[in-house]
């Protein structure tokens, strides 16, 4: 494998095409695609300002890194890559691509990231400003996560998350096939036309939760006072370690409960039967 050690590049498409190439201590100064159409790379202790710079690259690892915000869309088109000890301080990150492992990882504009990617393990990962996170992925596994931004998770597909803080309006609308465990979940409108959600020990905070699915599943679940008017519309196995402070015109299914603030069935439910509630002593 060559070696580049201590050296900075510029312009467009300095290392064009490389193969077998290791970086160390290297800067990557404004310009675009540095390092576009490469593979088998590894870059460590390196700063990349410029646009573009891993596209269409198959098999890179990035370990303790910098990507200035300059470094905009930085990862997209590629496949397996590895990244440890390294901030990504930019925007439009990690696009279309296949296999990605995130260890120790700090993303603090991490607005329209992680769009229509597979195969993706991360662990110990913080976000911040991740509006629109996670559009159209599948087949993710996500470990002490740490997330502050709305509309993440859309239509996303089998997703397995543990020990996670996400703060999120509008999360997991129109996924399918993802179960969350012994995490906390704030915000708005949590869930709503979702396929086979499944919620473990998890507190939830917010309004109108969980409307609109179907096979709902949660365990040993809490939710907060503002949760209400849960429910809506969906098919839903629960147990709530909690009141719930209302419900409104669930589909069908048994809700077990330390209590219910209201039960709401009015002239618009469209219940298959009578949804089965029960509170627990």
């Amino acid at each position: 494998m060559e070696i580049i050690k201590d050296k900075e590049f510029g312009g467009e498409r300095p290392l064009f095409g490389s193969r077998s190439l290791r970086l160390e201590n290297v800067t990557i100064h404004a310009g675009e695609s540095a390092l576009k159409c490469c593979s088998d790379i590894e870059a460590d202790h390196c700063k990349f300002e410029g646009k573009y710079p891993f596209w269409h690259v198959d098999g890179f690892k990035v370990s303790n890194s910098l990507f200035t915000p300059g470094a905009r869309a930085a990862l997209w088109y590629s496949r397996n890559l590895e990244m440890t000890d390294t901030k990504v301080d930019a925007p439009k990150m990690f696009r279309e691509m296949d296999g990605i492992k995130l260890r120790n990882v700090n993303i603090p504009d991490a607005e329209e990231t992680l769009w229509h990617c597979s195969n993706v393990d991360i662990r110990n990962v913080s976000v911040d400003k991740a509006d629109y996170l996670f559009m159209h992925s599948h087949d993710i596994r996500i470990e002490d996560w740490h997330q502050n931004g709305n509309y993440s998770f859309q239509y996303c597909r089998n997703v397995e998350i543990r020990n996670a803080v996400i703060h999120s309006k509008d999360a997991f609308w129109g996924t399918e096939n993802v179960t969350i465990y012994d995490s906390e979940i704030i915000g708005e409108y949590l869930g709503w036309h979702s396929r086979r959600l499944h919620l473990v020990r998890c507190k939830i905070s917010g309004t109108q939760p969980l409307c609109y699915c179907r096979d709902l599943i949660l365990e040993d679940c809490e939710f907060a006072a503002d949760c209400d008017l849960a429910f809506e519309d969906s098919e839903v196995t629960a147990t709530v370690n909690s009141e719930i402070t209302s419900i409104k015109n669930p589909m069908r299914g048994h809700i077990r409960a330390r209590g219910f603030g209201e039960i709401i069935i009015d002239e618009h439910s469209k219940a298959i039967e009578p949804v089965k509630t029960e509170t627990i002593l």
